[in-house]
């Protein structure tokens, strides 16, 4: 399985329909065949611990069941268009990928 994780800073001037848009365009990408499973959300309001980052707006774990799978969502066209409908709204994006 390949766990990839994406975390995404959005930029502050944008409007709560904006952000609604976003949040619905990264749920989109569950649609993608070779994607088994995602979980989107916000950071949580656990107890402020140093070791936490919260500085997030919006995190994406997306499951594959292998690097080949994880390759096909890279090139698939909904991601595609994704981003590039989106990237104008976020100052930075985090990736991790696991095994």
């Amino acid at each position: 399985m390949l766990v990839h994780t994406v975390y995404f800073w959005l930029k502050p001037e944008l409007t709560a329909q904006q952000r609604a848009e976003f949040r619905k365009g990264v749920e989109a990408l569950g649609g993608i065949k070779s994607v088994d499973k995602i979980y989107v959300g916000t950071p949580a309001k656990t107890e402020k611990r140093p070791i936490i980052d919260d500085s997030y707006s919006v995190a994406l774990t997306v499951l594959c069941k292998d690097v080949a799978a994880h390759d096909l969502y890279q090139v698939d066209a909904i991601h595609l268009a994704f981003i590039n409908q989106f990237k104008t709204f976020w100052s930075r994006v985090q990736i991790y990928d696991a095994e």
